[in-house]
C-alpha cells in the first residue's frame, strides 16, 4: 500500500502556550519538538495565503497531536464543540482509570467539562464524559474495565 504510519493529527488552536499547558499539564502528553514556518511551501500546501505557523507536536501513548497556532492568516471558528455528526473529525478520545477524581482535577483546573453528555453504567464498573480542549475541540474521557489497549467492543 505505501503508507508507512499514522504520524498525527492537527488540532488548531487560538493560544498556543494555553493549549500546550492544557495537554502537557493535564492530560499528559510529553513534547516532542516544534517547528516554525513562513510563505511557501506551506501556504500551497495549506491553501492558505501568507502563511505564519507555528506547530508543536506532543505525544501520548504513541498518539502524536500536533498543535497548530497560525500568526497569519489567524484562525476560524468559534471554539465550541461542532456536533458529533459533522463530516470529518470528531474528537479525540482518552482510558481513564477513576472518571470522578480525573473530573474534580480537571474542575479545579477550570476544564469545561459537558456534564450533560455523562453516562455511568454501573453494571460494567463503566462511565463516559466529553471535556473540551481551550478551543472547543472535543476529548472523550472513558472509564471501563479490561484491557485499556484492547480495541472497544473486543
Amino acid at each position: 500500500m505505501g503508507i508507512l504510519r499514522l504520524t498525527h493529527i492537527g488540532i488548531c488552536v487560538a493560544d498556543l502556550e494555553r493549549s500546550i499547558r492544557f495537554y502537557r499539564d493535564l492530560l499528559g502528553f510529553a513534547h516532542l519538538s516544534e517547528l516554525q514556518v513562513a510563505g511557501e511551501p506551506t501556504s500551497t500546501l495549506l491553501q492558505l495565503d501568507n502563511v505564519v505557523l507555528r506547530a508543536v507536536y506532543l505525544e501520548r501513548d504513541g498518539m502524536r497531536i500536533e498543535l497548530l497556532h497560525y500568526g497569519s492568516p489567524g484562525h476560524e471558528g468559534s471554539g465550541d464543540p461542532q456536533p458529533m455528526n459533522r463530516l470529518g473529525l470528531t474528537h479525540l478520545s482518552l482510558r481513564v482509570d477513576n472518571l470522578s477524581l480525573l473530573l474534580a482535577e480537571l474542575r479545579r483546573s477550570e476544564v469545561r467539562i459537558l456534564d450533560t453528555t455523562r453516562i455511568d453504567i454501573p453494571t460494567f464498573a463503566a462511565a463516559a464524559v466529553f471535556i473540551t480542549d481551550p478551543d472547543g475541540t472535543l476529548i472523550e474521557l472513558v472509564q471501563a474495565p479490561g484491557d485499556p489497549t484492547a480495541p472497544p467492543g473486543s
